[in-house]
């Protein structure tokens, strides 16, 4: 068995990144361990994930992209982060999902199936990440 645990996420200001990810974005905060001035691990956890990320500083204009977020309720998701000040961008969905060839219509779909709708936003330092809906059952 092989389990992603953690993956890196470069950003230029720790402090400003850990303030986004925990007040904006809602993640939880695992481990901020400074046992020294020059080294510092931060480790993050998107709630219900068993995958974390990990702040590292990076001068670099090299940035991670399209980390999938996969939530029951994109809707609900999407207004959460809003309403914490994310910019996130408009969901959409694929059209027609049965024979998806990377045409997109706006909103949910319509049928709320697995795989088919998202929504995108980006940290301060330009990382990106996927929203994407699986698991939706109506109320």
């Amino acid at each position: 068995m092989l389990a992603l645990e953690v993956v890196q996420l470069p950003v230029t200001d720790i402090d400003r990144a850990l303030a986004f990810y925990t007040e904006q974005a809602g993640f939880i905060l695992d481990v901020d361990y400074r046992p020294a001035a020059e080294f510092r691990v931060v480790q993050l956890t998107p709630p219900g994930s068993a995958c974390s990320v990990q702040l590292v500083i990076a001068d670099s204009p090299g940035r991670v992209h399209n980390l999938y977020l996969v939530t029951t309720d994109l809707a609900d998701e999407w207004a959460k982060l809003i309403a914490r000040g994310v910019a996130v961008g408009a969901v959409r969905h694929k059209d027609p999902v049965e024979t998806w060839a990377g045409r997109w219509s706006t909103g949910l779909d319509p049928q709320r199936r697995d795989y088919a709708s998202f929504a995108d936003f980006a940290d301060l330092d330009g990382n990106t990440w996927t929203l994407q809906e699986r698991g939706h059952r109506a109320s």
